[in-house]
């Protein structure tokens, strides 16, 4: 079990000026784009335009600030993603594109490359505490509001953008609101 503060993500700016990215944790360790299995980040999008196309990666976008980005993904009916939508898993090797009918946002973005692993992202509101079970190989907490207290040291504690990445399957933690959060509990399995 490991505590990954928003302090210490580290961040860059786009070749083509359009946002920022900061990147949470990737795996391996020190992976590029080109050859991690996984990547978990933050993107902070300031103007619309098409999206990067990754060959081979499956990827889920959920909004965390901002009123929200409509896209339009391989020529399909356009998808509005807002702060309350569930989060939008679709192919990042198809061809999207995205405007910001309302201003710049600030995306949680998951991808897994196809073959090596797969992922599911889940939004919760918890105002109660959970039990969370792991059941993938890794698990990530990502607490997007409020704070959360992990397992029953007071110390202990998540606080707003802080991340929580768990590497077993079984294992059985208590997650407890300060007094309400909001969270992403991320899925991610080998093939």
């Amino acid at each position: 079990m490991r505590i990954l503060r928003a302090s210490d993500y580290r961040s860059m700016p786009w070749k083509n000026g359009g946002g920022t990215t900061t990147e949470i944790v990737v795996s391996p360790a020190g992976a590029g784009l080109d050859d991690f299995d996984w990547r978990i980040s933050m993107a902070r999008v300031e103007v619309g335009g098409p999206f990067s196309v990754f060959a081979g990666i499956d990827r889920t976008l959920s909004i965390l600030e901002g009123e929200g980005m409509r896209l339009s993904i391989a020529g399909r009916e356009p998808i509005d993603l807002t702060h309350t939508s569930e989060p939008l898993f679709f192919p990042a090797d198809a061809a999207t594109e995205a405007s910001l009918p309302a201003g710049p946002i600030t995306d949680l973005n998951v991808m897994t490359r196809r073959g090596r692993t797969h992922h599911a992202v889940q939004r919760m509101s918890l105002s109660e505490p959970l039990d969370l079970i792991t059941e993938a190989g890794t698990t990530v907490v990502f607490c997007q509001d409020g704070s959360i207290q992990v397992g029953e040291s007071s110390t202990l504690a998540l606080g707003v953008r802080d991340t929580l990445w768990l590497t077993n399957a079984g294992q059985t933690l208590s997650l407890r609101p300060l007094p309400h959060a909001v969270l992403f509990l991320i899925a991610i399995q080998n093939d």
